[in-house]
């Protein structure tokens, strides 16, 4: 099925919050990224601060001994870090001969095989090494691994300090799934917020296209009746030439209804455009609805007017043309099958009801029966449409429900004119 372009609109506000909403997602992840990758190079730096002051403190508290070509540790095991977290090793490299030597605090479980490993590579390449890996206990450790210098200047081996980075690892975790989670919840709240400016700016576009296509519908719903009548008059005139006299009046009668029916349409457009305003006045209800049956032609039904003097502020073109597509309907659709239509129309205190003996509308439906293409009836529902736009543009209200003798009534209230009558 075809999609009208009030449908093709609604779509393109989709699309628009889709744009809308990736676009920002993309954003929100780049950021969230940098932050996190900003935490994880933040929480390095802090555990290798502590690592550096501890390598090179004990650096500088080795000495040399020549006449026995090893390392003395005696000044480091007298130093307070020995005794303080990160713990620390003096391990000989490839080219070293001298004892392995390890701080008294033993702070976390570190495989020393792999810690000689960093401390042979720190030696061999002349540079500082840092590296992550997993203690005897599967804890995230981290380490730095500061090559130390023999008499002649030859790397020897290193010192290397370990950390525990487990604690660092879970906080980073925590604010990872923190940074994360709170982007996407940003990233749904932009999508509705999108999704609403979308709306708002599609909307007035929208609004127009169904008004146009509301439009195009009653026209062609409301010229049907009188241009098939219309046709009718034109064939038979121009079967019976000796009726054209007769049959003259009634065709300028009929252009004249479709010339109505076209204005009051161009009216609600723009109305609704908001380029016009009503024509309000007083007006007398009564008469208004008593010379509307009168010039109604009735084809054998049976209607009937209670009035009382009741004077309304309205449109009175527009209000005419509701009121007389609530006559229209109810002798059109307020029939038993075979029957004659019974139609009694009341008017007083600013409200008209017609009541009709048909079969009804279905309490289930009552309310859709003034949407436009549904009436319980077998109406299309645009006249009724029409009545609801005109009672709604004046302020008032209209109400369908079923007698409990039978049939529908339709309830249509105007605001009264409280000056006079």
């Amino acid at each position: 099925m075809k999609r009208t372009a009030a449908g093709r609109l609604r779509g393109l506000r989709r699309l628009l919050t889709l744009v809308f909403t990736g676009i920002n997602a993309a954003g929100l992840i780049v950021f969230a990224w940098l932050l996190v990758h900003d935490d994880e190079e933040r929480g390095d730096r802090q555990l290798d601060a502590d690592l550096q002051r501890t390598t090179a403190v004990v650096a500088r508290l080795l000495q040399y001994d020549s006449a026995s070509s090893t390392l003395v540790t005696g000044f480091v095991s007298k130093d307070e870090l020995n005794d303080q977290c990160p713990q620390f090793y003096v391990l000989p490299g490839a080219s070293g001969q001298f004892r392995p030597y390890s701080s008294a605090r033993q702070c976390v479980s570190a495989d020393l095989a792999t810690l000689g490993g960093f401390a042979a590579d720190a030696a061999r390449d002349g540079k500082i090494e840092y590296g992550q890996f997993r203690g005897t206990d599967d804890r995230r450790l981290r380490l730095r691994a500061e090559p130390v210098r023999g008499r002649s200047g030859q790397y020897i081996g290193a010192v290397v300090a370990v950390n525990d980075a487990q604690p660092a690892y879970e906080a980073h975790l925590r604010y990872t799934l923190a940074v994360f989670g709170g982007c996407l919840v940003l990233t749904g709240g932009l999508g509705l917020a999108g999704h609403f400016i979308a709306g708002r700016a599609i909307r007035p576009a929208a609004a127009a296209l169904e008004q146009q296509e509301i439009l195009l519908a009653e026209t062609a719903h409301d010229l049907r009746t009188p241009v098939a009548a219309l046709r009718a008059l034109a064939e038979t005139s121009l079967r019976h030439p000796e009726q054209t006299t007769e049959l003259l009046p009634r065709t300028v009668q009929l252009a004249s209804r479709m010339g109505g029916i076209i204005d009051s349409l161009l009216v609600r457009a723009r109305l609704a455009a908001g380029v016009d305003e009503l024509a309000v006045q007083p007006v007398w209800l009564d008469q208004l609805v008593t010379g509307l049956v009168e010039d109604t032609p009735s084809d054998g039904a049976s209607v009937t007017v209670t009035a009382a003097p009741s004077r309304v502020l309205v449109d009175p073109g527009l209000v005419q043309r509701a009121i007389g597509n609530l006559l229209d309907n109810a002798l059109r659709y307020g029939r038993q099958p075979g029957q004659p239509a019974i139609v009694h129309i009341t008017v007083a205190g600013g409200r008209v009801v017609v009541a009709d003996h048909g079969p009804g509308v279905e309490a289930s439906v009552a309310e859709g029966s003034l949407d436009r293409f549904a009436s319980g009836s077998g109406s299309t529902g645009l006249g009724l449409s029409i009545v609801r736009w005109v009672a709604q543009a004046h302020g008032g209200t209209l109400a369908v429900y079923n007698a409990e003798e039978g049939g529908a009534i339709f309830d249509l209230s105007l605001p009264v004119d409280g000056s006079g009558g």
